[in-house]
C-alpha cells in the first residue's frame, strides 16, 4: 500500500487529538462527581462547588471553565433543559427604519411582504420592495426611508438599490444587537454551557439552556424587550454614613434573632486586593469552595473565632465591602464589591424596610453586568439616583449609531455614540447638570459603564472612555445600538425536555447503543473467523473513539439521535469490513494466496466503498443543510462516522494485515467459519429471468402505498402542522381515550390527541390550540388547562406547580411559521437527495442507465416507507409521526440503499471491462449472485443494529428506526429486481440500436 508512512502518522496524530480533548470530558467528569459527594443532594451545594472552580487550573494549564466548554456536551434530549428559537420581528424594524411612516401603501406593501415571508426563500427586504413596487410602481424608496437618523445614509435622491443595501445593513445590525442583548441575558441567568446562535433566516436565533427548570421565567426572560437607561449616580461619599448604619441595623436584627445572616455558604472575606479599572481598590473575599476544592473540610472549621465575630457584627461589610483608594473613600458611584454567589444577600438586605429607610428615597443599586477581575469572581455595585415616575432621564431610542474607535492621546479604545436632535438636547442637559459626576449606562437593570462628565456634551456626539479593551468597547458600543430601534421577538419553536426524562433517554440510548456494538462484534466473528473478525471489531473501537474525539474537538453537542448517527455510521463500518473481506473470500476461492487476496481484496474493493460512502455523506450533508436541532445532530455524526469508517476499514486493518503477514503471521487465514463457509456460495439465481412479474408487483405495490398516502394520509407531527406536544407521566395506568374526554371541553374546536408513549402510564399530549397566539402567558394558560383537565387523575393534593414539575416530563412547541418552513425544507431534501445521488452515479458511471435504475428505485424506496407509515398510523401500537426525524429517517435510508445499489454496479462495471463480449444478461446474472452474499450480509447485520435500536432506544427514536427497518428491507430488494432490471433493460436496447447501425 502506497504512502503507509503517512497514513500511520495521521493515525497517531487523530489519536493524540482525540485524547487532548477527550481528556476534558474526563476532568470535568472528575470534579462534577467530588461536587455532588460534597453536596450529599443539595443542588445550590453542588452549583457553589463547580462555581468556586471556575478560574482555577486544573488540567495542562486551563481553568475549570475552559475546561467546561471543551467538553464534550451532551444534548437536552439526554440530560433536560430548554431549547428555543426565536424570531425577531423583521417588519417592525423596518417600520421603525421609516419612523412609524403613515403612509398607506408602505403599510400595505410591508403586510403583503409579512404574510409572504414565511412562504418564500427570499429576504424581507427583497420581498417588501417587490409588494411596495407592486403597489405603487413609480414610487421610490427613498421618500420613506430619508429620515433623520437615516440622513446620512439614504437621501431623497438615494437609488431603490442603494436602499435596499442600508436596509439590509440596518436589519442585519439590530439582529446583531439583539443576538448580543440576548447573550448577556443568558449569561446573567447562570446557565451552564448556553448555546446561542444566530440562524441562516433572518431574525432567527437559537438558544440552548441546559438544566432549566423555570421555563416560563425564560420565557419573559427571552422576550422583554431591550431597556437601556441613561441615569444619574450617587458618589459613595453621599451614601456612606446610611451604609455604616443599616450594616448597624442588620447586626441589632441579627441580635434580636439569635441568628448570624450571611451568605449561603460563604466563607470571611478575605483580604485580597483586586486592581480596578479606575485605579482605585477593593477589598474581596475568597470563596470556601476554593479551598474545599483541595481539601474540602467544613466551613466552620476555615474560620477563627475572630472572624466568626467579625462576621457577626458585620453582616453587610462582611459581603459587601466598600471602595477605598488609600485609606480615603474611593470616588463614584461604586458602592462596593462582593461575590457573585453573595449578590442575593447583598439585595436582600438593603430591600429590606428597615434598611431601606435609611436611604434616600430616589436611590437605586444595580450591579454590574461584568466581574471587576480576571476571575470573574467579583461584582460592582452601584448607586443611581431615580425620579417618582420610575423613568429614566434618557433612554436608547434617542441613540441613532454607537461605534467603537480608539483614542490615541490615551492609546486605549473608546465609544462614540450619535444622537438625535431630541436625544441631544436632553444629553446636553444631563451632561450639564451632572458635570463632574457619573452617569450609568444601564441595559435590563444591569450597569454596563458609568462614565464620568468632564463637560457639557452638546450635538449629541460624544464619547465614552475608561481604558476600555477593544472587546470592552465593542461590546459597549452593541448595548447602545440596542436601544437604537425596537424590534419584538417571540418564540417560534420550544422544547423542553425534563431531568428525569433526559436520564431515561441516556440510560436507553447507551444500552441500545452498547448492545448494537456488541452485536456487531458478533456478527463480524462468525461470519469471518476470530482473528478477521478481531481486527474488524478493532477498528470499530477505533472508529467510536475517534468519533467521539472529532465530536469533542468541534465541541458538537451529543443529541440521542446523535448516538442512532453513530450507531448507524458503525454499520456502515461494518458493511466496509463486509465488502473487504467478501472480496478477499473470492480471491481465496480463485486460488489466490492469502497475502496476495488480501492485497487484491483491498484494491478491488476500494471503488464501491468510496462509492457508497461518498453518497452517504452526500444526503449527510443535505440533511445538516436543511434539517435543525436534532437532525443536524444526526447528521454531523453521521458525516464524522462516514469519514472515520472509511479511514479505519480501508486503511487501517490493511496496515494491520500487512503487519501481521510480514511477520509470517496470519498467513492461514480463510476469511471463513463452519457457518458462513457455504453461505450463499456459487449462487446461479436468474435474477432477470422474472423481471416482468417484478415490475408489475413493484407497480402494483407502488399504487397501492400512493392510494393510502391520497386517501388515508399520513399523521403529520407538529414540526409540520404546528402546535404543542406535552408528555405527561401519571402514578398508574391511564386511558387515553378518557384522557381525551377529559380534555375535550377545555380545548374548544381543537380537541387534543392523546396517544400512549411507551409505559401505559405515559401519554403525550398534542394540540394546536391557540398556537398563533403570542401573548405574554398563553403557554401558562395551556398548561393550567391540561391541570385542570387531567386533575381527577392525579394525587389528591397535587398543585399546579407540582403537575409542571413532576409530571410534565417534556413540552414542545412549533409555531405555525417555522412549521411551514420545516416541511418545506424537508420537502427540498428529499428532491436535492435524490438528484445529488442520480447526479453523482451518472458522473460516476458515465452511464446514464445507472442513474435512471438508481433514481426508480429510490423513489419506490420512498414511497414504500411513506405508503406503510399512511397504512399502519394509528394501528400499531407507537409513534408513526412524519416530522423532521421522519424525514431524516427516508434520507439516510435512500443513502443507504444507494450503497447496495453501487456494489452491484460497480461489479457490473468490473464484469464489463473483464468480458466486453459476454451477454449482458448473463453478465448482470453473475454480477448480482457475486455481490449477493454481501449485500445479504451487510442488510442482515445492519437490520440487526435497527431491530436493537428499535427495541431497546426508546420511543424518542422509536419512529425514525422503524422508518429505517423498512428502508434497509426495501433497499435490498429494490437493488436486486429494480435498480439493476431497469439498468440492463435500457443498456440492452441501446447495445441492440447499436447493433442495428452496425448491420445498416
Amino acid at each position: 500500500m502506497q504512502n503507509k508512512g503517512f497514513v500511520k502518522v495521521f493515525a497517531v496524530m487523530l489519536t493524540l487529538v482525540c485524547l487532548f480533548y477527550l481528556s476534558f470530558t474526563i476532568v470535568t467528569n472528575k470534579y462534577y462527581k467530588e461536587a455532588k459527594e460534597y453536596a450529599a443532594g443539595d443542588p445550590m451545594k453542588e452549583s457553589l462547588f463547580l462555581d468556586s472552580l471556575s478560574t482555577e487550573k486544573v488540567w495542562l494549564g486551563y481553568t475549570f471553565k475552559d475546561c467546561r466548554s471543551k467538553e464534550l456536551n451532551l444534548g437536552l434530549d439526554l440530560k433536560g433543559g430548554m431549547n428555543v428559537i426565536l424570531e425577531i420581528d423583521v417588519a417592525e424594524v423596518v417600520k421603525s427604519l421609516s419612523n412609524n411612516n403613515p403612509d398607506p401603501n408602505f403599510n400595505k406593501a410591508l403586510a403583503n411582504a409579512k404574510a409572504r415571508y414565511s412562504k418564500t426563500q427570499k429576504d424581507f427586504v427583497t420581498i417588501f420592495s417587490e409588494e411596495y413596487h407592486a403597489i405603487d410602481p413609480g414610487a421610490r424608496l427613498s421618500a420613506i426611508f430619508s429620515t433623520f437618523e437615516l440622513k446620512e445614509k439614504i437621501t431623497p435622491q438615494t437609488s431603490d438599490a442603494e436602499v435596499e443595501k442600508v436596509l439590509k445593513a440596518e436589519i442585519k445590525s439590530a439582529m446583531d444587537n439583539s443576538f448580543n442583548v440576548l447573550r448577556t441575558r443568558i449569561d446573567r441567568f447562570g446557565v451552564v454551557a448556553p448555546n446561542i446562535q444566530q440562524l441562516e433566516t433572518d431574525g432567527r436565533i437559537l438558544i440552548e439552556l441546559p438544566g432549566i427548570k423555570e421555563p416560563e421565567r425564560v420565557r419573559k426572560l427571552l422576550q422583554g424587550s431591550a431597556n437601556l437607561e441613561f441615569w444619574e449616580t450617587y458618589e459613595l461619599s453621599e451614601i456612606y454614613q446610611p451604609l455604616i448604619a443599616a450594616n448597624n441595623v442588620l447586626r441589632e436584627l441579627n441580635a434580636e434573632t439569635k441568628q448570624t445572616v450571611t451568605a449561603a455558604d460563604t466563607t470571611a472575606v478575605a483580604e485580597t486586593v483586586t486592581e480596578q479599572k479606575d485605579s482605585t481598590t477593593a477589598l474581596a473575599g475568597d470563596s470556601l469552595l476554593a479551598e474545599l476544592s483541595k481539601d474540602k473540610p467544613a466551613a466552620d472549621s476555615l474560620k477563627s473565632q475572630s472572624q466568626e465575630e467579625w462576621m457577626k457584627n458585620n453582616p453587610l461589610f462582611s459581603i459587601l465591602q466598600p471602595h477605598q483608594s488609600g485609606n480615603q473613600l474611593a470616588p463614584g458611584p461604586a458602592v462596593g464589591v462582593a461575590l457573585a454567589k453573595d449578590t442575593a444577600t447583598v439585595n436582600a438586605y438593603l430591600a429590606m424596610r428597615q434598611v431601606r429607610d435609611l436611604f434616600p428615597r430616589n436611590i437605586a443599586f444595580k450591579w454590574t453586568v461584568k466581574a471587576i477581575d480576571p476571575k470573574e469572581q467579583y461584582y460592582d455595585l452601584v448607586a443611581i439616583k431615580t425620579n417618582r415616575d420610575g423613568k429614566a432621564p434618557l433612554e436608547g431610542d434617542v441613540i441613532i449609531d454607537a461605534k467603537e474607535d480608539f483614542a490615541q492621546h490615551r492609546a486605549s479604545s473608546e465609544v462614540s455614540m450619535t444622537m438625535n436632535s431630541e436625544g441631544a438636547k436632553k444629553w446636553a442637559r444631563l451632561t450639564k447638570d451632572n458635570v463632574g459626576k457619573c452617569i450609568a449606562i444601564v441595559l435590563d437593570n444591569a450597569v454596563y459603564s458609568f462614565p464620568r462628565v468632564s463637560d457639557e456634551i452638546k450635538g449629541g456626539r460624544s464619547s465614552i472612555t475608561g481604558n476600555f479593551t477593544p472587546e470592552e468597547a465593542k461590546d459597549l458600543a452593541n448595548v447602545l445600538k440596542s436601544g437604537k430601534m425596537s424590534a419584538s421577538s417571540r418564540i417560534i419553536q420550544e422544547d423542553i425536555v425534563g431531568p428525569s426524562l433526559g436520564q431515561e433517554a441516556i440510560n436507553k440510548g447507551f444500552i441500545s447503543f452498547g448492545i448494537a456494538l456488541l452485536a456487531l462484534m458478533l456478527f463480524l466473528i462468525v461470519m469471518y473467523g476470530f482473528k478477521p473478525g478481531m481486527i474488524a471489531n478493532t477498528a470499530l473501537l477505533l472508529n467510536l473513539f475517534f468519533i467521539m474525539g472529532v465530536l469533542a474537538s468541534f465541541q458538537a453537542v451529543l443529541t440521542l439521535s446523535g448516538i442512532a448517527g453513530i450507531v448507524l455510521a458503525l454499520a456502515i463500518a461494518v458493511d466496509a469490513n463486509i465488502l473487504i473481506n467478501e472480496r478477499i473470500k473470492e480471491e481465496i476461492r480463485g486460488g489466490k494466496t492469502v497475502k496476495k487476496a488480501v492485497e487484491e481484496g483491498y484494491k478491488k474493493a476500494f471503488s464501491a466503498i468510496f462509492d457508497s460512502n461518498l453518497t452517504s455523506i452526500l444526503t449527510g450533508v443535505i440533511l445538516f443543510y436543511f434539517g435543525t436541532g436534532p437532525i443536524r445532530g444526526f447528521a454531523t455524526t453521521l458525516i464524522i462516522g462516514i469519514v472515520i469508517s472509511f479511514i479505519t476499514a480501508v486503511f487501517l486493518t490493511r496496515i494491520a494485515y500487512e503487519g501481521f503477514m510480514a511477520k509470517g503471521k496470519l498467513l492461514d487465514l480463510t476469511f471463513t467459519t463452519s457457518i458462513s463457509k457455504d453461505f450463499l456460495v456459487n449462487t446461479k439465481y436468474n435474477f432477470l429471468k422474472h423481471k416482468k412479474t417484478l415490475y408489475i408487483v413493484t407497480i402494483a405495490l407502488t399504487i397501492v402505498c400512493l392510494g393510502f398516502l391520497f386517501g388515508r394520509g399520513l399523521n403529520q407531527g407538529i414540526d409540520f402542522t404546528g402546535g404543542r406536544n406535552y408528555v405527561v407521566r401519571f402514578d398508574q395506568p391511564v386511558n387515553t381515550v378518557k384522557i381525551q374526554e377529559m380534555l375535550d371541553p377545555l380545548f374548544p374546536e381543537h380537541v387534543p390527541s392523546v396517544i400512549t408513549i411507551g409505559t401505559q402510564n405515559q401519554v403525550r399530549i398534542s394540540t394546536n390550540y391557540k398556537i398563533t397566539d403570542s401573548s405574554e402567558g398563553i403557554d401558562e394558560e395551556i398548561t393550567n388547562k391540561l391541570y385542570d383537565g387531567v386533575k381527577p387523575l392525579l394525587p389528591e393534593g397535587t398543585t399546579y406547580q407540582q403537575f409542571v414539575s413532576e409530571n410534565i416530563l417534556s413540552s414542545q412547541k412549533v409555531g405555525p411559521s417555522i412549521a411551514d418552513d420545516i416541511k418545506t425544507g424537508a420537502y427540498w431534501a428529499v428532491a436535492f437527495a435524490v438528484i445529488a445521488i442520480g447526479l453523482y452515479i451518472l458522473l460516476r458511471f458515465r452511464d446514464v442507465s445507472y442513474s435512471v435504475g438508481t433514481v426508480v428505485s429510490l423513489l419506490q424506496d420512498a414511497i414504500f416507507i411513506l405508503g406503510m407509515y399512511a397504512i399502519f398510523w394509528g394501528i400499531l401500537p407507537f409513534s408513526l409521526e412524519v416530522d423532521q426525524t421522519f424525514i431524516a429517517a427516508i434520507l439516510t435510508a435512500l443513502g443507504y440503499s444507494v450503497n447496495d445499489k453501487v456494489v452491484i454496479f460497480d461489479r457490473v462495471r468490473e464484469y464489463t471491462q473483464l468480458y466486453p463480449k459476454r451477454d449482458k444478461f448473463e453478465l448482470f446474472n453473475d454480477s448480482l449472485n457475486s455481490t449477493l452474499d454481501r449485500s445479504i450480509n451487510t442488510s442482515v447485520s445492519t437490520l440487526i443494529v435497527l431491530i436493537l435500536i428499535f427495541i431497546f432506544a426508546g420511543d424518542a427514536i422509536r419512529s425514525f428506526s422503524f422508518a429505517m427497518l423498512l428502508g434497509v428491507f426495501m433497499g435490498t430488494l429494490s437493488s436486486m429486481f429494480c435498480a439493476a432490471p431497469i439498468a440492463y433493460e435500457i443498456q440492452k436496447r441501446k447495445q441492440l440500436k447499436q447493433e442495428a447501425k452496425t448491420q445498416k
